[in-house]
């Protein structure tokens, strides 16, 4: 008698691989599955002679099992908007030279502020105090110190450090530049430190360099705790560092808003004002006790939506979620629009056929629809980011406990933290997509009313 049985898929463990000793790692659950997991045979067969990607016919086999980890990076560029699929092999890999460049005169240019950028090293220690005077102490001058020269035993030698880094420093924005760069250094040693990827000092040096050069080009964001989170998987999947960076680039088009500072408050609190207006509508219960509880602001998803989710899932499972959210928000566009070419709003930018709209990504289908509502009153007009519904997904999922258990937010805080690591992906992203659909549905319906 033949049963059939489910394929459990392979593991990923060997693309990821964690360090000895580590036993509190979270479980990946994401598993490669043939013919369900994006494989490499189908990604190429994908692209015709001339370089010219259909990637509709990628987007629903990313959703339904993930990209295969040695593809993930290739896949990513066009997922974030790197290139658009409508160019040519020889048309990207000019854009890629391009932008290569364009990389290593940012690093040069903060290489000459600051002399560890590019060094192999990075910093741990304050380098200058508010006022741009440097901070001159035996630890800062050890990591400072790129070429490993002997160093000076007492603080009346501190004038062979280099004289970018022993003189005032009077402009604002590079005063800004260098306070930010010991707290990336705090943070990329704390960084995905059960990977053995970082147990190399030039992968942490290299992490370091990306996140500072970012802070430089990004001047009006600079450096947010998280972003090292955020990054880390670039390092891991594109070799060269320059691609790495861009493709940080292109995801922060996304995030940055998360960590922009305005007087008291941080960017991430919009998302959670529109998560507990969408956790109102589609759960009204668990909202009302989330009020009664002192717990309306949402505080308590903070982290979730200012690092996509990089705590709550274990390495393996937190890239297959953010792919799937990129393939269902996934817009041929982006490319234009980030480059420059585009409208300022890309839903008025062109009107897409029938056979063009298999290249837009589900979620960002349904958005589309709605917009073209909202043009007859019937709709909303501003679109709204998929992560936002991941999160009412994971709060519906224990909404019961939740309901339940939680007496003040303390206890909701902690049913929350208890399922880090055990949540599943797969289940989180198509929730997200039913409470998206509800969501629009029941505004539809009070904008007839």
């Amino acid at each position: 008698m033949n049963i059939c049985r489910k394929d459990p898929g392979l593991s990923t463990d060997s693309f990821y691989e964690i360090r000895a000793g580590c036993t509190d790692v979270q479980t990946t659950k994401f598993r490669i599955k043939a013919g369900k997991t994006l494989s490499v045979k189908r990604w190429r067969a994908a692209f015709n002679l001339e370089g010219y990607l259909d990637i509709g016919k990628c987007l629903n086999r990313i959703y339904s099992g993930g990209i295969h980890p040695s593809i993930r990076g290739e896949v990513w560029e066009f997922l974030l908007g790197c290139y658009d699929p409508k160019s040519t092999f020889d048309e990207r890999e000019k854009i890629r030279q391009r932008r290569r460049d364009q990389y290593a005169e940012l690093k040069e240019s903060c290489s000459r502020m600051f002399p560890v950028v590019g060094s192999g090293k990075f910093i741990t220690t304050r380098v200058i105090t508010v006022n741009g005077d440097p901070i001159q102490d035996p630890v800062v001058l050890l990591e400072t110190n790129p070429e490993n020269l002997p160093l000076p035993q007492s603080q009346e030698n501190v004038g062979h450090i280099p004289d970018t880094m022993d003189s005032r420093e009077h402009d604002k924005e590079i005063i800004q530049w260098k306070r930010a760069l010991h707290q990336i250094g705090l943070d990329v040693v704390r960084t995905d430190r059960s990977l053995t990827f970082y147990e190399k000092q030039e992968n942490l040096a290299k992490l370091w360099d990306v996140l500072a050069v970012y802070a430089w080009h990004d001047k009006d964001v600079g450096y947010g705790q998280g972003m090292s989170d955020v990054c880390s998987p670039m390092i891991m999947l594109l070799e060269h560092e320059a691609d790495a960076f861009w493709c940080f680039e292109r995801l922060m088009h996304r995030l940055r808003g998360n960590f922009r500072c305005t007087g008291n408050s941080v960017g991430v609190e919009a998302q959670l004002d529109i998560l507990a207006n969408v956790n109102q509508v589609v759960n009204p219960k668990l909202h009302q006790h989330f009020e009664h509880l002192g717990g309306g602001g949402y505080l308590f998803a903070f982290r979730m939506l200012m690092v996509s989710f990089r705590r709550e899932f274990s390495f393996g499972d937190s890239l297959y979620l953010w792919e799937m959210m990129w393939a269902l928000e996934y817009d041929p566009e982006l490319f234009s629009l980030y480059e420059g070419a585009g409208t300022h709003n890309k839903y008025d930018a062109h009107k897409p056929t029938r056979k063009s709209r298999r290249q837009y990504g589900k979620y960002e289908r349904a958005n589309r629809r709605n917009r073209a509502g909202s043009r007859s009153g019937s709709g909303s007009s501003d679109p709204l980011p998929i992560s936002v519904f991941v999160v009412a997904s994971v709060l519906k999922d224990r909404s019961d406990k939740l309901l339940r258990e939680a007496r003040g937010l303390d206890d909701v805080v902690k049913i929350l933290n208890d399922i880090s690591g055990n949540m599943d992906a797969k289940k989180a992203c198509r929730g997200a997509i039913k409470i998206h659909k509800k969501y629009l549905k029941r505004q539809k319906h009070d904008n007839v009313q």
